[in-house]
Parts: structure tokens; C-alpha cells; sequence
């Protein structure tokens, strides 16, 4: 399922404890996001009036003690590691917030919010609540397909494509990218990624496997500068790598670099042209780094 987003509205008390403290009152939204980033919205402009970008420690308490009294225990110890609501909350979620996945709660209970990284304490009260919500929220990308499965719409964030609807999440090689091609085998979008040869493969790894096109191409295509064995294409702690067959006696192994073999290095090694220039194989070979 989504992460949530959590949002409190009402006429609040900021606190901002920092180099020095700021104190503001008004009519805010505050947004608090899953990885704890709390922000605090009032009528003017995109700016925060206060905000703490993925504090160490969210505590948010709603329900029946007053605000001075959660604020008092926050001082006297109260541990803000985790985000929790109190064991008195009470909290209202109609049927069909429950079906939108907006999960909605009395607006007349107070809330108060303490967000904290180091010296740095953002302090949200409420003196007077407007509402209080939770939504399904999900990376925000662009668009390269839907899950043929499910029809799930999937999205490129970052390095990975993800669906919104659901934990799906399919690392990308670096430097690749979606084709409008879709798997044979699952419907799922083709990728175009380069590891010494320009290979397309699904998007899921567990149904075509990026590691076995480069196997086919390179393994056992050079030999080790170091004991003349082949080289063999592995996965090792995360990396693909053409490595010595004759490990561990010898640990010879070259990372396979985002790019396509164009030719053939005085050491022996393959060249290889990248986004960052032609290189040898070895980062290390005295022909490109002297």
C-alpha cells in the first residue's frame, strides 16, 4: 500500500527553536509526510512558515490532553522517535473514507506536533482545530506504462520506476532507459541499458535478467591481466563485474561500466565509451590516467 501524507489544519502556535527562537500564530495547514518532514503552510506565497525537512524524531499526539500538557511532556522526557498518537485518541473514519483510502478525524480534538533533530525543535499547538486527515500518497514521476497485471500506473522517480497504487519498485540500471516496448513473457515496459553492450531486457529482473545478456555477450570474452585466466561476468556485493575465474586465488575484477566496449586497450582490457568519455576497462590503467 501507499505511504500517507497527514495533514492538520486550525488556528495553531509555531515554535521554532534553532539558533534562535520564532514564534508565530495564525489559520496553517501543517504537512507532515512519511519520511517525517513536517511543514508548516499559512495563506502567502510557496514558503513554509516553518518547516524541518526529515527531522530524527516526529512525535504527533492528538486527543484529549491539552496542549500544554503535551508540550510539557515533551520537555519532561516524553520519547519523539516514533510518530504515534496517543492511547486516548479518538479518531472518526466514515465508510467511504475508508474506501478512498482518506482516512478523516474529529475536527474539535486538539493536536500537537513536536518535530526534532538535534538543538533544533519545530513545535506545532493547536488552539482552535479546522480538521485533521490522512491521504494516500506515492513518488510523483513520469509516466512509462501501466502493470499489465493489475493495470497499476507505473512512473520513473529517480532511479527507479515504482507504482502508484501499490509497493511496486523496480531498480534501474544507471543510465538506462524505458523503451514503449513491453515484455513478451509479462507486459511489462522493455528497458535500453548499456553494460558493454546495448541490451534490452523486462523491466523485472526476476523475469529477464540484465546480468544473463551481459553474461552472453562477455563471459570469458577477455582474460585477466594479472594470471591469463578468463574473465567472467558476476554479481558481487551489488556490482556487475567481469572477474577472474581463478578466484579467490586471484581477486582481479572490473566493475562493468554504464557504456558500450568500442575497441581494445594497450593493456590487454576492452575500451569503453561512456557518458563520461572513453575509459578502459580497468579505472585505474595508466593509459587514461596519466
Amino acid at each position: 500500500m501507499p505511504d500517507t501524507i497527514r495533514v492538520f489544519a486550525g488556528d495553531c502556535t509555531i515554535t521554532f527553536e534553532g539558533d534562535r527562537t520564532r514564534t508565530h500564530r495564525g489559520h496553517v495547514a501543517v504537512v507532515v509526510k512519511p519520511d517525517r518532514t513536517t511543514l508548516v503552510h499559512d495563506t502567502d506565497g510557496y514558503q513554509p512558515v516553518a518547516w524541518l525537512t526529515r527531522p530524527d524524531a516526529l512525535t504527533v499526539e492528538t486527543g484529549g490532553t491539552s496542549p500544554t500538557q503535551r508540550t510539557a511532556g515533551d520537555r519532561e522526557g516524553r520519547s519523539p522517535s516514533s510518530n504515534r498518537d496517543s492511547p486516548g485518541d479518538s479518531e472518526v473514519q466514515s465508510a467511504s473514507s475508508r474506501s478512498s483510502g482518506l482516512r478523516e478525524e474529529a475536527a474539535d480534538e486538539g493536536f500537537g506536533i513536536v518535530a526534532r533533530t538535534g538543538e533544533q525543535v519545530l513545535r506545532v499547538v493547536s488552539n482552535r482545530v479546522a480538521g485533521r486527515a490522512e491521504y494516500p500518497v506515492s513518488a510523483a514521476g513520469v509516466p512509462v506504462g501501466t502493470d499489465p497485471g493489475t493495470g497499476e500506473p507505473l512512473v520513473r522517480a529517480g532511479g527507479d520506476v515504482v507504482g502508484v497504487d501499490s509497493d511496486a519498485r523496480y531498480p534501474l540500471p544507471r543510465g538506462a532507459s524505458v523503451t514503449d516496448e513491453s515484455c513478451s513473457s509479462c507486459g511489462l515496459p522493455v528497458i535500453r541499458a548499456d553494460a558493454g553492450a546495448t541490451v534490452e531486457v523486462c523491466l523485472d529482473r526476476s523475469c529477464e535478467s540484465l546480468d544473463d545478456a551481459v553474461r552472453e555477450r562477455f563471459d570469458r570474452e577477455w582474460t585477466c591481466p594479472e594470471c591469463g585466466s578468463d574473465l567472467r561476468i558476476i554479481r558481487r556485493g551489488g556490482r556487475l563485474l567481469a572477474g577472474c575465474d581463478a578466484y579467490p586465488d586471484c581477486e582481479t575484477a572490473f566493475a562493468i561500466p554504464a557504456g558500450v566496449v568500442d575497441g581494445g586497450c594497450d593493456c590487454g582490457l576492452p575500451t569503453v565509451e561512456t557518458d563520461r568519455g572513453r575509459r578502459c576497462l580497468d579505472g585505474t590503467c595508466a593509459a587514461f590516467t596519466d
